[in-house]
C-alpha cells in the first residue's frame, strides 16, 4: 500500500504530545475497519503541529480513520516514499 504523511497545521488550543498520543491510540483502535495502518507520529509542540505516517489504500481511507477516531482531520496529506 502507499505511504502518506499527513500534516495537522494547528492542534487544538492547549493540546500537546500526550493529547496526540491519545489520538494516535484512537487511530490504532479504528484503523482496521478501513484497511489502514498508522505507523508513526511526530509533534512540533512549539508550533502546534502534528505529523502522521500512514500506510493506506488511499488518502480518503486515512482521513476516514482520523475523522471517526477523534475528529482531528489533517489539513494536508502527501504521498511519500520511504528512504534508506
Amino acid at each position: 500500500m502507499p505511504l502518506y504523511m499527513d500534516v495537522h497545521e494547528k492542534l487544538p488550543e492547549g493540546a500537546g504530545p500526550a493529547d496526540v498520543a491519545e489520538a494516535h491510540k484512537a487511530d490504532l483502535a479504528t484503523q482496521g475497519a478501513y484497511g489502514v495502518q498508522y505507523l508513526q507520529y511526530w509533534v512540533d509542540e512549539a508550533n502546534g503541529k502534528a505529523f502522521c505516517l500512514v500506510d493506506a489504500p488511499d488518502p480518503d481511507a486515512a482521513i476516514a480513520v482520523h475523522r471517526e477516531a477523534h475528529g482531528l482531520v489533517a489539513d494536508r496529506i502527501y504521498p511519500v516514499v520511504e528512504g534508506i
